[in-house]
């Protein structure tokens, strides 16, 4: 049963291209005699008779086989140009994006050069090669290490400013904890009023300030936050972030406040680990414009 079900197919198709023939066979018979005449008596204007709307029957078959194979065949080349027209636009999509992908890593890459030819100490760039998640990203890993002179503790910055320092060092990557992590802290002090203070990574994400109040000082929304250079670790005048609000705690000791990092921790790519230490103040060599708030 089901050889003849596998056999029915193609003669179904071949006696279809029989019958198409044997109407053209037909029909050329029928132009034949009528172009040959059948007499001019009444035999042949009987059979002209009878001939002529088989004739006109035929020929409108006819017409109509070719121009529903005719519209097929246009219909089929129509469905291979759109799919070969989706192909090229997608192909073109991608390389569009590529295009602006790589026009964006050029202009990091060359911020973060600018950056490093303006510093006074030596810095060695690196690559992220992988991000830790916490409902956040909390520290990065960087394709450079023990083999590269790389030490515990070796500030890493990016073009805005502070990023972090590196915690854990392998032979050929280093693991760089960020201001967000709440074991992560800072000697800072406001760059306007020169108040020192400590910038501490909050258990959501957040980064805030604790700093001593004192009368006409203290910190206010819009503020710059930089490095103090206190502890040793990192150079003083580097860029932390601002002021976004001010807890009042009235006559308390401490006061707080949350801060919005110069970096975008979740979006870095490349950054500079500054390998060598200077006592100047850094800040004058980071751009003003990124240190704008909403830059």
């Amino acid at each position: 049963m089901g050889r003849k079900g596998r056999d029915w197919g193609p003669s179904v198709r071949y006696r279809k291209y029989a019958v198409l023939v044997s109407v053209l066979l037909i029909s050329l018979l029928f132009l034949s005699l009528g172009t040959r005449g059948g007499g001019t008596g009444k035999p042949g204007e009987l059979l002209a008779f009878f001939i002529t709307p088989l004739q006109a029957a035929l020929s409108k078959i006819q017409s109509s086989a070719f121009g529903a194979w005719s519209a097929y065949l246009d219909w089929k080349n129509a469905r291979r140009e759109n799919q070969a027209l989706r192909e090229e636009l997608e192909r073109l999509r991608i390389q569009s994006l590529q295009v602006e992908d790589t026009q964006r890593e050029n202009l990091r890459l060359r911020r973060l050069l600018a950056l490093r030819d303006r510093l006074p100490l030596s810095t060695l760039a690196g690559e992220v090669i992988a991000k830790e998640w916490g409902g956040w990203v909390r520290s990065v890993t960087v394709n450079r290490g023990r083999s590269d002179g790389i030490g515990r503790l070796t500030p890493a910055i990016v073009p805005e400013g502070l990023l972090g320092r590196v915690v854990e060092v392998r032979a050929r990557a280093a693991v760089i904890q960020l201001l967000n992590d709440p074991s992560s802290a800072v000697a800072v002090m406001v760059q306007r009023t020169r108040t020192a203070g400590v910038a501490e990574g909050e258990p959501g994400g957040a980064v805030r300030l604790k700093f001593m109040a004192r009368d006409g000082g203290g910190a206010q929304v819009g503020d710059l936050i930089v490095t103090s250079g206190l502890g040793g670790v990192f150079p003083k005048g580097l860029p932390v972030g601002r002021v976004i609000a001010v807890e009042d705690k009235g006559s308390a000791l401490f006061h707080y406040a949350r801060l919005h990092p110069v970096a975008d921790f979740a979006r870095v790519e490349e950054v500079l680990l500054l390998t060598g230490q200077t006592g100047a103040d850094l800040l004058p060599h980071f751009s003003l414009e990124l240190l704008e708030p909403g830059a």
